[in-house]
């Protein structure tokens, strides 16, 4: 594995890891963690034939951020940006909650480039296309308020629940310690600005129809902050769109039931890249 860096957008270096040789797979982590979430679908793919590379969002884990502010669409110009540093053409590209919403946010910016074609598969995992409500954007911003006064350690405990199902509590010491350790190092600013821009997301219902490529979106069956019948929505309406259920797992499937959803992912892109 190779953790480098790249000027990814003016003024804004991006830390990644990119691992392993063969098609391109690009993950992207969620709200507040950064790219050590992803490492063991890293390793397992990288291992299988993959290459895989994994930011840390703008303002999160290495990579700087002083933004008020931080829109999804921002997130994915400078993902796109890392990716023709990097010279990849052509991915697949997997997020998880706010970061299958940067996917979404990506997959528009690639139809407003014409550069659709770049795109080769999609993963959204425990995300929602929907647009913040009315009390959703009132909650965003008073949370990002109060972790740029409390920081980040009581927030951290009060969302562990919600994160996490109660068995992976009980029964995944590790896990915990981790998302735990993510969520209390998540550098309040960042975090911040990008609760303020989610609050501002678009509506990205509409263009669910228009996503071409194959699409598997995954949900664990104890998720409360993104329930199942919002992913089973959001599949039905891509033409080529998957849905899988994890059972026994909260918004984190990907470390709560990490050999399923491993196998799930490197089944669905196994099918289509080899």
């Amino acid at each position: 594995m190779t953790a480098t860096r790249a000027t990814a957008a003016p003024g804004t270096a991006t830390a990644y890891d990119d691992a392993g040789h063969g098609p391109a797979v690009v993950l992207l982590h969620g709200h507040p963690f950064d790219r050590s979430m992803w490492w063991p679908q890293r390793e397992r793919l990288a291992a299988a034939g993959w290459r895989v590379v994994v930011p840390d969002l703008r303002g999160y884990g290495e990579t700087p951020g002083d933004d008020a502010c931080t829109p999804l669409e921002v997130f994915a110009g400078d993902l796109l940006a890392l990716l023709d540093e990097l010279d990849i053409e052509s991915f697949a590209l997997g997020g998880l909650s706010m970061g299958g919403q940067i996917a979404l946010a990506t997959h528009r910016l690639l139809r407003e480039r014409s550069e659709q074609y770049r795109l080769r598969e999609l993963l959204i995992a425990a995300s929602s296309p929907l647009p913040e409500d009315a009390a959703g954007v009132v909650a965003r911003h008073a949370t990002a308020d109060r972790l740029l006064t409390e920081g980040m350690h009581g927030f951290a405990g009060e969302m562990l629940p919600r994160m996490l199902a109660p068995g992976s509590i009980r029964t995944l010491p590790a896990t915990v310690r981790h998302v735990h350790r993510m969520m209390t190092t998540a550098p309040a600013q960042g975090a911040a600005a990008a609760l303020r821009g989610r609050a501002m997301r678009p509506d990205y219902r509409p263009e669910l129809t228009e996503i071409a490529v194959p699409t598997l979106v995954v949900v664990g069956d104890h998720d409360t902050v993104t329930p199942v019948p919002v992913a089973r929505d959001m599949a039905d309406a891509v033409p080529r769109g998957r849905l899988l259920v994890l059972d026994g797992t909260a918004h984190l499937p990907n470390l709560e039931h990490e050999v399923a959803f491993n196998d799930a992912v490197q089944h669905f892109l196994g099918a289509l890249d080899r």
